[in-house]
């Protein structure tokens, strides 16, 4: 298995192609893509994550970048970092939702934005050279460490004009907080009770030993929704290991989904600052519609966050997301981010003075069938299944700006390769489950034959 490069950072399994040698050569190619400068650094909670900081950090030095540690953090508390201390960028050491064995390098520009793909080919283009520049002995940078990144976060949480800390703590709510081990074991517990929530831990020890498989997918959350009902909680968040996807679940230990993570948010935001919102192309339709009912226009992306981000600012979209949860409010920073994504919840809840289960009940609804496809079970190249794909369905005008989408009367169908994964992604959503998986079996009969 090959390192995966892409939007979504450089990540592999650690000690086969994730090695020493190849985190030295990217983050030098980074740190003099920036002209030496000062770099803000987090990690989630990984195994790898002591080691692969350490590594990075004098990697920077090394370069003459002045660097910032933060610590175990979520991806967007380092995001906020570089902003509150004006920094010439970021890197998270997270593979975010992939198993226990991958770490990653995410890199963030002076904007806490995620590099996009032409800065992201200037680092690698420098990386393919290889001709480093390091500093002589009196010239490396040096090392500082914030202490506060994650109360400074919640802090400018909890400053946002919409979000009424009294008004949440009036409702008395019991909320449980599966981090799953990860960065977010410190920071959202500590939210919430900023916020007057009482709250109910599983999986918040930080020591990147995963109970469960991380990607808040519903087979991975049966633990949280047992825990809500037995517990009675009136509501249930849940994070990936670097605290950017947010999962809910309600009073009666049911999933909202995560399509419906950003749907809410946009649901409170649009109802305090209309304006347009932004999603990726395998996002719900349900974000669509919860956009028209406040007489706006949701635009699409091709998926990764960045990708979403360079559209709302394009478009000047006051809100954005993606469907795996992710939230994106600009008010603070340009990427998602789990904990504004919970204080928003809690806030539609409270003022609305509605149950979660009841709030859920009153979302359009839809089925989606996410598959995915081993890229090196098909025996054929991902860009040739892609042509093929266009082309069996070119009369349906497919939009091909990220691999395949095709919608149909009934519901679309989204083919496409992972930004994170070696593998194809078939999503599809309709009316019902069964529905959404015939649209699928439309395009997998299609690779198969």
């Amino acid at each position: 298995m090959a390192l995966m490069i892409s939007v979504s950072g450089i990540r592999g399994i650690f000690g086969s192609h994730l090695t020493p040698q190849n985190l030295v050569n990217f983050t030098s190619a980074y740190g003099m893509w920036l002209n030496s400068g000062t770099v803000v650094v987090g990690r989630d909670s990984r195994v790898t994550g002591q080691i692969c900081e350490d590594i990075v950090c004098a990697t920077l030095q090394s370069v003459g970048c002045d660097v910032i540690k933060v610590g175990i953090a979520p991806t967007p508390t380092v995001a906020m970092g570089v902003l509150k201390h004006q920094a010439d960028g970021g890197i998270i050491l997270t593979a975010s939702h992939n198993p226990a064995q991958w770490n990653a390098l995410k890199l963030l520009n002076s904007k806490s934005e995620f590099l996009d793909a032409d800065q992201g080919k200037e680092v690698l283009d420098i990386a393919d050279k290889g001709e480093f520049e390091y500093k002589p002995f009196d010239q490396i940078g040096s090392v500082n460490e914030d202490t506060n990144a994650i109360t400074d976060h919640i802090d400018r949480i909890l400053k946002l004009p919409y979000i009424d800390a009294d008004l949440i703590k009036k409702r008395n709510f019991t909320v449980a907080v599966d981090a799953v081990n990860g960065a977010g074991s410190v920071a959202l517990p500590q939210l919430l009770e900023a916020l007057g929530v009482n709250v109910k831990k599983i999986n918040c020890e930080p020591n990147g030993i995963f109970p469960h498989n991380p990607e808040p997918l519903p087979e991975n959350l049966t633990e949280i929704c047992e825990f809500v009902k037995n517990n009675e909680c009136d509501l249930g968040v849940v994070t990936d290991p670097d605290g950017d996807r947010l999962a809910l679940v309600d009073e009666n230990g049911r999933l909202f989904g995560e399509e419906y993570t950003q749907v809410a948010a946009f649901d409170l935001f649009l109802s305090k600052k209309p304006g347009d919102t932004a999603t990726n192309l395998s996002s719900s339709r349900a974000a669509d519609d919860i956009t028209k009912k406040y007489g706006q226009t949701c635009h699409r992306s091709a998926v990764g966050e960045i990708n979403v981000v360079k559209v709302m600012q394009k478009q000047g979209a006051v809100i954005g997301g993606e469907g795996n949860g992710g939230v994106i409010n600009a008010d603070l920073h340009p990427g998602r981010d789990a904990l504004v994504g919970t204080a928003m919840i809690l806030q539609l809840l409270a003022e609305r003075d509605i149950k979660a289960s009841d709030y859920r009940n009153s979302l359009p609804d839809y089925e989606m069938s996410k598959q995915k496809m081993e890229l090196n079970d098909l025996g054929m190249d991902a860009d040739d299944l892609l042509t093929k794909v266009e082309k069996t369905f070119a009369d349906q005008n497919p939009n091909t700006v990220d691999g395949v989408k095709i919608d149909f009367e009934q519901g679309w169908v989204h083919f496409r390769k992972s930004n994170t994964e070696p593998i194809i992604r078939v999503y599809s959503e309709a009316e019902t489950k069964e529905k959404a998986n015939e649209l699928a079996e439309k395009i997998i009969s299609v690779i198969r034959s």
